[in-house]
C-alpha cells in the first residue's frame, strides 16, 4: 500500500506484477527438488536473460542494486578514481560507486528525457567509467556519451531497444533488476549482462564469496554472498518465456494512457523515435506535482513521485546545482502502471488528474 492512500477493495494499485499460477508450479518443482540454491534454474535464468539482452553472458544476482555493486567492482578500479553517475536516478546507481571505494561525481539530465544528459557530462583526469540508466524504461542516448567505459543501468529496460539494438546489452556491462515493479519479476533479484567473458567469470567469483571455480580450492579475492536462488529463478523463468507478451501488454495500457490524458497539461512519457520503451512505470511530468499526487491518493489511486534528485540527498549534497534533475523532481509523477488496469480504472486515474489539474 503506497502511503497516504486510502486502504481498501477499490483502491487502484500502483503496481502488480504477472505472476500466478505457471511461477507458483514452477516454485513448488523445485521445492520439491530439494535444491533451492546453486541449481540448474539458475542456469536457465541466465540463458534466457543472456538471449533477450542480446549478449553473450548473464549472470544472475540478488538483487537490481547487488548487480550495480559488482559491475562496478569488476571494473577493478581504485581508490579516487571517478564514475560519472545521473543526478536523477534511484540511489542505487551512486551508492555503489561510493561503496566501492569510488567517487560517484553526478552529472544533469535531460529535463524532458530524464536520462542523462549527454551535454552535461565532462569527464575528468580520474573519470573512469559512466554508469547511465534507462530511466522508467526509456532508452538513453549512450552513443552521445563520451568515449569512456560504460555500465548500462537498465533495471527498467529490460525488453527496451536503442535504434533496434537491446537494453542490457549496449555497455561493456548491464545490470538488470527484478524488483515486482519490473516488467520481470522474482521478488527481489537482478543480474550482470555482458559479451566479455572476464567481466563475466569476476562478477561470478565476486557473487558467490569470492572463490574461484570449478574447485573452489582457492579464494583469490574477498567477495560477497549475491547469489540468486533457484526459488526465485523459477518465478522469473516462466515470465522471461513470455517477455514479449508482457511487453506487448504494457504498451496497451501506456498507449491508454496516452490516449486519455492527451488534453491535459501534462508531459507524457515517451521514447525517441526508433526506440522501444521499456515501460517499467508509467511517469508523467506536472506542475504543482505535490498537490496533484496528494489529490489522487485521497481518492484511492496509488501514485508515487518519480524517484529522486541525488544532490537533494544528505549523502550528495556538496554536488550541485543540477536544473534539469530539479526539474524532473520536482514535476515527475508515477501513475498506477500494471496489465491487471481495466478501461475503467485508467478512465478513474485520467478523471481524477483532470480534476486535480482543474482541467
Amino acid at each position: 500500500m503506497v502511503p497516504g492512500t486510502p486502504a481498501g477493495d477499490d483502491v487502484v494499485r500502483l503496481a502488480w506484477p504477472d505472476v500466478g499460477a505457471e511461477e507458483a508450479e514452477a516454485v513448488a518443482a523445485v521445492l520439491a527438488t530439494g535444491q533451492l540454491t546453486m541449481g540448474p534454474k539458475v542456469t536457465e535464468l541466465e540463458g534466457l536473460l543472456a538471449a533477450a539482452c542480446e549478449v553473450e553472458h548473464a549472470v544472475a544476482v540478488s538483487s537490481g542494486t547487488a548487480a550495480l555493486h559488482l559491475a562496478v567492482l569488476a571494473l577493478g578500479l581504485g581508490p579516487g578514481d571517478e564514475v560519472i553517475v545521473p543526478a536523477y536516478t534511484f540511489p542505487a546507481t551512486a551508492n555503489v560507486v561510493a561503496l566501492a571505494g569510488l567517487k560517484p561525481v553526478l552529472a544533469d539530465v535531460d529535463p524532458v528525457t530524464m536520462n542523462i544528459d549527454p551535454e552535461r557530462v565532462e569527464p575528468g583526469r580520474r573519470t573512469k567509467a559512466i554508469v547511465a540508466v534507462h530511466l522508467f524504461g526509456r532508452p538513453a542516448r549512450l552513443e552521445e556519451l563520451p568515449p569512456v567505459t560504460l555500465v548500462e543501468d537498465a533495471a527498467g529496460a529490460l525488453g527496451a531497444r536503442r535504434g533496434g539494438r537491446a537494453c542490457g546489452g549496449l555497455g561493456r556491462l548491464g545490470c538488470l533488476s527484478f524488483h515486482p515493479r519490473k516488467i520481470v519479476t522474482t521478488g527481489e533479484g537482478g543480474a550482470v549482462t555482458t559479451d566479455d567473458a572476464g567481466f563475466a567469470d569476476a562478477v561470478r567469483q565476486l557473487r558467490h564469496h569470492g572463490w574461484k571455480p570449478p574447485a573452489f580450492a582457492d579464494m583469490p579475492v574477498a567477495g560477497l554472498n549475491y547469489r540468486l536462488s533457484d526459488v526465485l529463478c523459477a518465478v522469473g523463468i516462466p515470465q522471461l518465456q513470455r517477455l514479449e507478451e508482457l511487453l506487448e501488454a504494457r504498451e496497451r495500457v501506456a498507449a491508454g494512457y496516452a490516449e486519455r490524458l492527451a488534453e491535459l497539461p501534462v508531459v507524457l512519457p515517451a521514447a525517441d523515435e526508433g526506440d522501444r520503451h521499456g515501460w517499467q512505470a508509467y511517469v508523467i511530468q506536472i506542475d504543482g506535482r505535490d498537490d496533484v499526487l496528494a489529490a489522487l491518493r485521497s481518492r484511492g489511486i496509488e501514485a508515487q513521485i518519480g524517484t529522486y534528485a541525488l544532490h537533494r540527498l544528505s549523502a550528495y549534497a556538496d554536488q550541485s546545482p543540477f536544473p534539469g534533475a530539479d526539474h524532473a523532481f520536482e514535476r515527475a509523477l508515477a501513475l498506477p502502471f500494471h496489465t491487471r488496469l481495466t478501461d475503467s480504472d485508467l478512465d478513474r486515474v485520467a478523471e481524477a488528474l483532470k480534476v486535480a489539474l482543474g482541467a
